[in-house]
């Protein structure tokens, strides 16, 4: 497994100057007589691993937009936020940049970060956003786990999101020492709040019987503890060790024919050519350019599988070219014109031309 990002490791920064985004949803929830849906954005710290959890109206980027700025007001403005590129984010990415450049810059400066940076994953690559990914599935998974006995306003939704912000920050980050009852595993929360909770909890559960009114605290108390019960049995699995990824493999580099693997489409083996890659920090390939009979197409790395097109004999000879250069590999293959496939255009070397 590589290196953690650097965003994953920055000393003496403040919560949440490293963010990323993701929405899930809908939840319904009840407005007067009719019942509408909400989305939820979480945000978390890519430091310290903290959530911030803001309703959201609609999927557009107007809805995307106000939810930031929300997010902004009471946590400031990070120095980067990372998601997937979705079209709500991309509007309001190309929306603030616009209002960026409109407004003064004394404004500017005051209610917004001009040095914030909003990068996106590769198109496919939820595995990239792996950080907030597997808390968003542990929240929503807990949240579409509660059977309220009738449908929330939006203020009792409002209140179970802050709560359940709350539990997620409770979490603890190390392990429970032993050796003392009174000392306590880091959290979250300790970075925010200087302790692992700063609200005490409700000191009995809702009985059953009191549900069936029209006490929107009780039914808020009812929903909470019902998602705590469910996010710890969705956390739990998390923290123990994995023992994927630790053998190395070879990448793809410049000049790799390779096969896209497009798991929507029945039967398509799209091939292509690989024309420029993206290095991370570590030095590793992550995703890379190819051209197909299509068109370029920008993939991750683990969706595109090299083609062994030298009859089974010894690997290419890759030369020393750095990653990313665009300079076509010299890979040399003992094989007949018969056998190249005529959608790829191969490097011409003395055994092929």
């Amino acid at each position: 497994m590589a290196p953690l990002p650097a965003a994953r490791l920055q000393a003496f920064v403040r919560p949440f100057s490293y963010v990323g985004v993701d929405y899930f949803g809908p939840i319904a929830v009840r407005v007067n007589r009719s019942t509408a849906k909400r989305w939820v954005a979480l945000f978390t710290c890519m430091t310290t691993r903290a959530v911030h959890l803001e309703v959201v109206h609609t999927l557009s980027a107007e809805s995307c937009k106000m939810a930031i700025r929300r997010f902004i007001g009471r946590r400031g403005a990070p120095t980067e936020i990372r998601s997937d590129r979705g079209t709500n984010f991309v509007g309001a990415s190309n929306e603030l940049k616009k209002e960026m450049n409109a407004i003064d810059h004394q404004l500017a400066e005051t209610f917004t970060n001009a040095n914030t940076k909003w990068l996106f994953n590769p198109p496919g690559t939820p595995h990239m956003g792996g950080a907030w990914e597997r808390l968003v599935r542990s929240v929503k998974t807990a949240l579409a786990a509660m059977d309220a006995p009738r449908t929330p306003n939006e203020e009792t939704l409002a209140t179970v999101l802050v709560e359940a912000e709350s539990v997620v920050n409770s979490r603890p980050l190390t392990y429970i020492p032993l050796e003392s009852a009174q000392e306590e595993a880091l959290t979250p929360n300790h970075f925010l709040l200087l302790s692992s909770s700063g609200v005490a909890q409700t000191p009995k559960r809702v009985a059953e019987s009191r549900l069936s009114g029209r006490n929107d605290w009780n039914l808020c108390r009812a929903m909470v503890d019902q998602f705590w019960r469910r996010w710890v049995r969705e956390y739990l699995p998390t923290i123990a060790r994995r023992t994927k990824w630790f053998e190395e493999v070879k990448t793809v580099d410049v000049g790799d024919v390779v096969i896209i693997v497009e798991e929507k489409i029945r039967n398509g083996w799209i091939r292509g050519r690989v024309v420029d890659v993206n290095v991370g920090r570590d030095g590793r390939v992550r995703d890379a350019v190819v051209q197909t009979v299509n068109g370029l197409v920008h993939r991750p790395v683990t969706k595109l599988a090299r083609l062994d097109i030298g009859g089974g004999k010894a690997g290419p000879e890759i030369s020393d070219q750095p990653y990313g250069s665009g300079k076509c590999c010299d890979v040399r293959r003992s094989i007949s014109a018969d056998s190249l496939d005529p959608m790829v255009e191969y490097p011409l070397t003395e055994d092929n031309a």
